[in-house]
Parts: C-alpha cells; sequence; structure tokens
C-alpha cells in the first residue's frame, strides 16, 4: 500500500506544480510584479508548506531530529539538486539583485542557524539547543525578509520573462495557485510518510530519514515547480523558489517550531551544517563567475554531483 501512495503522491506533485507555475506566472505579468517576487514569496512559501507541517509536526512531538533535519536536509536539497537539475534542464539567468542581495541572505541564514545550534561550541554549554530565544530570533529574521520582499515588490521590478507565459483570467489563476498548492501540499505529505514508513521497514535512523527522504520528499514540490518554471521560460520563478524556500525554512519554520518548543541538535552535526554554507557559497560563486549572472548545465551538474557526493558520505557516516 505504501508503494502506491508513494507513486499517487508524486503524481500529485507534477500535476500541482504545473497548475502552480501557470497561475502565478499569469499575475505576475497581469500586476506586473517581477518573477522573482512571485518566486520569493507565492511560490516559495506555498511549496515549502510540507516543510513547516513536517517541522512543527515534529516540535510538537518531541522529534527535533525530523524538525532540524528536515529543515537542513530540505535547503541542502533545495541549492543543490533543484538548481543544479533546473539548470541541467535550462541555464537560469540570475538578476543583479538576486545576485547581491537575495543569495548572501540566503547564506546568512545558514550561518544564523549554525551559530544557534552550536551552544557547546560557542557558549561551552552541556548541550546544543535551538532554544525559544533562538526561534523568535529567526522570526525577527523572517519580518526583515518580508519587508525586503515587498519593498521590491513596490519599486515595480518587472521583466520581460512574463511576457513569454500565457495569460490566465484572474478567476483561473487563482484556482490554478489554490489547487496546485493543496495538490503540492497532500501529494509532498502523502510522498513522505509512505516513504519514511518503507525506510523504517528496512532499519533506517530517524537522523538519516530527517536528512533524506523527508528533507528530499518535502523539497518535491520545489524540484517539480522550479523544472516546470524552466521548461516555460520562467527562470526567474525557479531560483526564486529555491531561495525563498530556504528563506522561509530556516527563518519561520525553525523559528516557528523552536518558539513553541525548544530543539535539541543532536542527529544534525556541524559537517551537515557546514555543508549547508558550503552549497549556499558555492551557488553565488557559480552566479557571480565564469558566465555572467548565469548558472549553466555545467554548473549545475556540479551542484548536483555535490548532493550526491553530500548522500554518499553522510550514509557512509550514519
Amino acid at each position: 500500500m505504501d508503494y502506491i501512495v508513494l507513486i499517487v503522491g508524486l503524481a500529485m506533485i507534477l500535476i500541482g506544480a504545473n497548475g502552480l507555475t501557470d497561475g502565478a506566472s499569469s499575475i505576475a505579468r497581469k500586476f506586473r510584479i517581477s518573477p522573482i517576487v512571485i518566486g520569493l514569496t507565492i511560490v516559495s512559501f506555498g511549496t515549502s508548506a510540507p516543510e513547516l507541517a513536517v517541522s512543527v509536526s515534529g516540535a510538537l512531538q518531541g522529534n527535533s531530529d525530523i524538525s532540524i533535519g528536515n529543515v537542513v536536509g530540505s535547503n541542502l536539497f533545495n541549492t543543490l539538486m533543484i538548481v543544479g537539475c533546473t539548470a541541467l534542464v535550462a541555464p537560469i539567468a540570475i538578476t543583479r539583485n538576486t545576485l547581491r542581495k537575495e543569495i548572501p541572505l540566503a547564506i546568512l541564514s545558514a550561518i544564523v542557524l549554525f551559530l544557534c545550534a552550536n551552544d557547546i561550541l560557542i557558549n561551552h554549554a552541556s548541550q546544543n539547543i535551538i532554544s525559544r530565544t533562538d526561534g523568535m530570533l529567526l522570526l525577527c529574521f523572517f519580518a526583515i525578509f518580508l519587508g525586503y520582499t515587498f519593498a521590491i515588490a513596490k519599486d515595480g521590478d518587472t521583466t520581460e520573462e512574463g511576457e513569454k507565459t500565457k495569460q490566465l483570467p484572474m478567476w483561473r489563476a487563482v484556482v490554478y495557485i489554490v489547487v496546485g498548492l493543496a495538490a503540492l501540499i497532500y501529494g509532498g505529505e502523502w510522498f513522505v510518510k509512505s516513504a519514511s514508513n518503507i525506510a523504517r521497514s528496512f532499519g533506517v535512523s530517524e537522523a538519516m530519514i530527517g536528512l533524506t527522504l523527508v528533507a528530499g520528499g518535502t523539497s518535491l514540490p520545489e524540484l517539480a515547480t522550479s523544472i516546470v518554471a524552466a521548461v516555460k521560460k520562467n527562470p526567474e520563478i525557479a531560483i526564486g523558489n529555491a531561495i525563498g524556500s530556504n528563506l522561509f525554512n530556516i527563518f519561520f519554520v525553525l523559528g516557528c517550531s523552536a518558539s513553541i518548543t525548544p530543539l535539541a541538535v543532536t542527529g544534525i552535526t556541524n559537517f551537515d551544517l557546514l555543508s549547508l554554507i558550503g552549497a549556499s557559497v558555492l551557488l553565488w560563486v557559480f552566479g557571480l563567475c565564469f558566465a555572467k549572472r548565469i548558472i549553466t548545465r555545467v554548473e549545475g551538474a556540479i551542484l548536483a554531483i555535490c548532493y550526491i557526493a553530500y548522500i554518499v558520505i553522510l550514509t557512509t557516516k550514519i
């Protein structure tokens, strides 16, 4: 039964991604909002709903390994595998704003998480805990990010990319977004539950499940949406989705989870946290150098290979 649910969940994710991309692109064009803003807000927040549900649920159940591992693993998946696979489908053009502000903000979020999760190293404490204070600090960062996003939306930073998408009536665009998000969320939830059940039947640990299956499963909406956006010539939605999801996951998802109950950092190591920082820096370097603000297919392949290498090392360690 778990295998059937797994397939149905994946199908819903793909269908939802297609509808969400069409609806979001159409609204961006109608209101002359930059696709990057749509990607950073509606698309990224919507596709990150599975991470929010899984992490908050894990916090309420006292399973911090799932909560933190889900966020760290999802962000690694977003940065390396999603951007990498999307660039393999179609090279991703990165705007100056994204290169100078949004990607550095993603790097900052990874560094802040590293600092919050290292009480033993920094404060010589007996245990690493993301406290309620840390959670509230993360939520403050999220408020700053929202303020920045609304500011660039108000500036009316539009691009011609929106002209390449078909224009839908407003009511249909809204329906596409709502139904697409619902399909992504429920499809992602079914995929994660069935995949986790299958993994547990083979004796896989909770930390490993959180960093890989749960993280990858809850990131499937981002992967599907980004690839569909790239195919439909909306690369800004693709990169905005990945970066926005990363910021949403750390600042809001972990912020909410830690504010509900302190999260003990046990199964997640500094190797995982430093890998996240390194992945964010690598994305920034690829955008800054080599190909004039374009993530090429070769760079996309390198990002995807880095994720595979991380999983291999993680599997060996665990």
